[in-house]
């Protein structure tokens, strides 16, 4: 069970029912009971301060704290969290007969300022794709692995889970499974002659078993890790000297961006990125009207 800091009182002992509730009663993970009672303590340190006591709490000293917190510099975020850790609080002790009513109820959740995905430029990705030199096998490999990353704009999970068997070069497609789901999704002539490269020539050379299935293998010749990859998209980002943090979903994103500032419909990223919801893929659309918004603001001459 997590240790607090002790504190006298009434706030002391209900955080240590709440605590053994928790434990006992939910099965609680310890990172969830951490997180719970750090905020539920850290609230009752401010009420300590302030008044009132932990159980004659109202709706307008849970908003006050918020605000408060927000103040302080906490993310909207950790304020969400918060509202997440008092109003389960509350319901215990309502279920234990010490509150009438959970104070946490009908309280807004602080509103997250909307992240929008970082993207690419085109020239940043042609910069990054050409960074592996075709010179040995590593380099067909990793230009292998960045064009059928980007040409497809799939999840480093279902990079790394490809097999062989999943490559239709001649048609010019992938076959990718995911979450249960399977999509077929095209590749553009450049991804399938790395490909090509790759496969037929290159990894027969790599691989340390004749049945091994991993399409994309490390240089033991077994299947890649999503830690190596990882690796060699930071490797190649530095050699570029792209300052921009690159991910393999930055690739994901500027795959998707770019396909729509370039005509492509909504519903057929959707389906390519394996989205289960429309609302998903509609994040692009912002990211492509503010890129619209820092052109105008750079090209027009009264802007």
């Amino acid at each position: 069970m997590v240790r607090l800091v002790k504190r006298e009182g009434i706030a002391t002992d209900e955080i240590a029912r709440y605590e053994e509730y928790l434990v006992r009663e939910k099965h609680a993970s310890q990172n969830t009971v951490s997180s719970y009672l750090r905020d539920i303590s850290q609230f009752a340190d401010y009420l300590q301060a302030r008044g009132p006591e932990l159980l004659e709490v109202t709706a307008e000293t849970v908003q006050s704290y918020m605000d408060w917190m927000l103040s302080r510099g906490k993310s909207a975020a950790s304020v969400t969290r918060f509202l997440a850790s008092v109003k389960s609080f509350y319901n215990f002790q309502i279920f234990s007969g010490k509150v009438k009513a959970n104070p946490a109820k009908g309280v807004a959740a602080a509103k997250a300022e909307r992240k929008y995905p970082k993207i690419l430029t085109s020239k940043e990705v042609d910069l990054f794709l050409e960074q592996p030199q075709c010179v040995d096998a590593k380099g067909f490999r990793d230009h292998a692995m960045l064009e059928l990353l980007y040409a497809t704009g799939i999840r480093v999970s279902e990079l790394i889970t490809l097999d062989l068997e999943d490559l239709n070069l001649a048609a010019g497609f992938i076959h990718c499974s995911s979450k249960g789901k399977e999509r077929i999704i095209p590749l553009y002539r450049t991804a399938v002659k790395a490909l090509q490269d790759y496969a037929w020539k290159i990894r027969p050379q790599l691989i340390s078993d004749e049945e091994e299935a991993a399409l994309f293998v490390n240089m033991n010749g077994e299947r890649m890790s999503r830690q190596g990859f990882w690796k060699i998209i930071k490797y190649y980002q530095e050699k570029a000297g792209i300052e921009k943090e690159i991910t393999p979903h930055t690739l994901r994103h500027s795959f998707a961006v770019h396909l729509l500032e370039n005509g492509a419909d909504l519903r057929s990223i959707q389906e390519m990125l394996g989205h289960a919801d429309i609302s998903s893929t509609q994040i692009y659309t912002h990211v492509v009207k503010g890129n619209l918004k820092d052109v105008y603001q750079k090209a027009h001459p009264r802007a």
